[in-house]
């Protein structure tokens, strides 16, 4: 067993002549994050195969309606918070974690009063559905994503071990409670209903968990809030564009071509988030390196991960007919747009340039970065998906992320 630490320990160290990035540090933390992100990708797909084969479409599109419409909602509980977490407990504030969690669900009350009254003017323009659909989330809201911060909180103290064990625990256990739920029952009403209600308990329990095991010690700065809020509010039109795209398709288009198009994006998006899982570990690795260090090898870096995703691309798109023909026969008309989308993966390695910018608290080219990209997302979805529907929403999606990477290795370079 020694001898094979040894061998797996001098291939990683070889591999950083290529590579130019501490391998051991990746393998070490990578090796926890990407086991979570393998467990918590294959849950998704698991109750992804069971809402396709269970609920009609147009039951789908319209729980994945109300879901983007909180995603919006939820930005009143100050998700820039969980970042600056990470940051400040990595840096021995861990004294900051209880004043921003309290200040998250203090915010997130606003986003549950906006869903409330989302369902009031839903019941007076006669739409009880949708009425009974935002008053479920507009109780849970403050609660439900706030509650995970104690994720970031683990994240920030390299606990990358018990923060993948709680993960795997919280999504297998909702994605199992899900499925029974819909062999069940079909009625949206109580789907909806478990969704929020698991989360927010398999999260409360979790934080009740990690707060025994590991509390905070009391140094704290008082600018993890402040920094958290200016994150958010840097992020509050990139977030509102991430789920611009479905809200459009489902007004413009209905729910059946909502989750037509949400099962064309699904898959790629898995393929993701792995990729993205390495930006925590950029993210603690670049908190305390130099800037200009940073700089030298930032463009090689992000040239060798674009390669390999390139072939990550060209393998999706020969698998992805294969994929949905086993898995989600009944949308397989997806599958055109759901290779066009995997394009977007390509551009993934946007988490390097953005860690950096992050790591150094680049605050102003931070604004502009996040102002420039929502912006023109935000115009192409409505123009693209007025006209042309959801191959719309794709070209959209791809131009924007490739913009986002643009811009990205430009304000790297000109930081100093």
């Amino acid at each position: 067993m020694e001898k094979l630490k040894n061998k797996i320990y001098n291939l990683l160290k070889w591999s950083e002549q290529h590579t130019a990035t501490d391998m051991i540090y990746l393998a070490r933390g990578g090796f926890w994050l990407t086991l979570g992100q393998i467990v918590s990708a294959a849950s998704s797909f698991i109750l992804a195969i069971a809402f396709a084969n269970l609920l009609p479409k147009e039951t789908f599109g319209l729980y994945k309606y109300v879901l983007s419409i909180v995603g919006i909602l939820a930005i009143s509980t100050l998700p820039g918070i969980n970042t600056a977490i990470i940051q400040a407990v990595a840096r021995g504030y861990e004294g900051s974690f209880m004043p921003s969690l309290k200040t998250k669900i203090q915010f997130g009350f606003l986003g549950g009063l906006l869903s409330l009254f989302l369902a009031l003017y839903y019941y007076l323009n006669d739409n009880n559905n949708l009425a009974l659909l935002f008053m479920i989330p507009g109780f849970f809201i403050p609660f439900m994503d706030s509650l995970s911060l104690y994720n970031y909180f683990l994240q920030g103290q390299k606990n990358f071990r018990s923060s993948t064990i709680y993960g795997i625990v919280s999504f297998t256990g909702v994605s199992v409670f899900l499925i029974l739920v819909l062999f069940v029952t079909k009625n949206i009403f109580l789907i909806t209903l478990a969704y929020f209600l698991l989360w927010t308990l398999f999260r409360l329990f979790f934080l009740i968990v990690t707060l025994r095991r590991f509390p905070p010690k009391e140094e704290k700065t008082e600018e993890t809030i402040s920094y958290g809020k200016h994150l958010t509010l840097m992020d509050l039109f990139p977030l509102i564009a991430q789920q611009l795209d479905k809200i459009l398709i489902f007004h413009y288009l209905g729910p059946v071509q909502l989750a037509v198009y949400n099962f064309a994006i699904a898959v790629p998006e898995q393929i993701k988030a792995p990729f993205k899982n390495l930006k925590l570990l950029i993210l603690l690795r670049f908190s305390v390196r130099e800037t200009e260090e940073i700089k030298m090898g930032l463009l090689g870096k992000i040239l060798k991960m674009s390669g390999i995703l390139i072939g990550v691309v060209l393998i999706y798109f020969f698998i992805a007919p294969f994929l949905y023909k086993l898995f989600f026969p009944q949308y397989l008309e997806s599958i055109f747009y759901s290779r066009i989308f995997a394009l977007s993966i390509i551009f993934t390695s946007a988490i390097l340039p953005l860690s950096f910018l992050q790591s150094k608290l680049a605050i102003k080219e931070l604004y502009r970065f996040n102002a420039l990209r929502a912006v023109f997302q935000i115009i192409l979805l409505f123009v693209l998906i007025y006209y042309f529907g959801i191959i719309g929403a794709v070209v959209s999606r791809i131009s924007a992320d490739f913009l986002n990477l643009a811009v990205l290795i430009f304000l790297a370079k000109k930081l100093k």
